[in-house]
């Protein structure tokens, strides 16, 4: 005879109030609006004429990957931070300034243009480019910060 199954009681995880998530999204928001008006403000500095390359858009990709690797590695590497540190630089002010939205319009409005060529080089060179300089911002940082861990 075999004994009856018992049954294991998991406790029900709920996923937090938004009373709890207020102050997070109020962090994301905040950055998200200091991060798009400083993306707005590379775009009237730095123009990119009607038929020219979104340089503009490819540099504020390529810094803010670099800011978001150096941030990464002292958050999580070097120093702890608040809460709502992350939420707020990491996803609102970075996630602001980068534009990969603006890439895509870019890409579009190059093919279109009858410039091909030059949009699918920019769509390969673009997230080839970020991605080295998250790589490269994280590297550097680790090795200059090295021995600097609490």
């Amino acid at each position: 005879m075999t004994a009856p199954e018992k049954r294991l009681r998991l406790p029900v995880r709920r996923p937090p109030s938004g009373r709890a998530q207020a102050p997070v999204v109020a962090a994301v928001s905040l950055g998200g609006a200091v991060g798009a008006t400083a993306r707005y403000a590379a775009s009237l500095w730095w123009a990119t004429p009607p038929k020219g390359f979104p340089w503009t858009t490819l540099g504020v990709n390529i810094a803010g990957c670099a800011v978001i690797g150096v941030f990464m590695v002292v958050i999580t590497e070097i120093r702890p931070a608040h809460p709502l540190v992350r939420p707020f630089f990491g996803t609102g002010v970075l996630g602001g300034f980068t534009t990969f939205s603006t890439y895509a319009v870019d890409i579009r409005r190059l093919i279109d243009g009858g410039q091909a060529g030059t949009g699918l080089a920019y769509l390969a060179a673009t997230p080839l480019a970020a991605l080295t300089a998250v790589w490269l911002a994280a590297a550097t940082t680790r090795r200059a910060l090295k021995g600097r861990q609490p």
